[in-house]
């Protein structure tokens, strides 16, 4: 008997579980905590020159180089207005680590089976393109980002950092600054904790360390 092949792939969407949640502009983003590794407030960033213009640059996380993607331009949309600075949430894909820009972080939310959708027709082309689904919520959508389709600009993350590598003859080539260079600049994040589950409210507040200030999170 035929096997049914849209069957079989639309069983391997994920449509439940525990997802951090971000903002940009408007939108509630969600992320399958499996897949993140972890989150950070504006980190020193290496420009990447004739890089897509979606890639802000480079990050090193205690020698582990990756590259930034701006969500706000990969959306299509205005920059962050006055001095408000970006937070990073790593991610893990196909192509390796990778940092989102994003403007704030929100609650680890358990999601539930019975809420979930397919993205709806109406969603801007430049999200609908990068969304696997959407959970109905009391007042909002979540949006299930696709971490894979999110990152394909162009120009790979591997590919950025293997240039970027310190053992590379290509590091310094076309006039961009060596790894060595990103190293130098090395710096201990300041990193967002995801706290265990609230008793009783299905979510986890996302809570920063005591070190450089409070975290920009998202009140429910």
């Amino acid at each position: 008997m035929a096997m049914d092949t849209t069957t079989t792939k639309s069983a391997t969407v994920q449509t439940s579980g525990q997802f951090s949640t971000f903002y940009v502009a408007d939108l509630f983003f969600g992320v399958d905590v499996l897949h993140v590794q972890e989150v950070l407030r504006s980190q020193p960033m290496t420009p990447v020159p004739q890089a897509p213009d979606v890639i802000e640059g480079l990050i090193n996380l205690r020698g582990q180089i990756v590259t930034a993607i701006d969500m706000r331009r990969r959306l299509q949309m205005p920059q962050l207005a006055g001095d408000q600075t970006p937070m990073n949430i790593v991610v893990s894909t196909s192509d390796g680590a990778v940092s989102l820009l994003v403007d704030e972080i929100g609650d680890v939310l358990d999601m539930d089976a019975s809420n979930y959708e397919r993205p709806p027709d109406n969603l801007d082309p430049a999200a609908r393109e990068l969304i696997s689904g959407v959970y109905k919520m009391k007042d909002s959508l979540l949006l299930v980002l696709d971490t894979d389709k999110a990152v394909e600009v162009g120009v790979s993350s591997a590919s950025l950092n293997t240039k970027h590598d310190p053992q590379s003859p290509e590091a310094t080539a076309n006039g961009r600054r060596s790894s060595s260079q990103v190293q130098d600049a090395t710096v201990e994040p300041a990193e967002v904790t995801l706290p265990q589950n609230s008793a009783g409210n299905g979510k986890r507040k996302v809570a920063a360390k005591k070190s450089n200030g409070a975290a920009r999170g998202v009140a429910h």
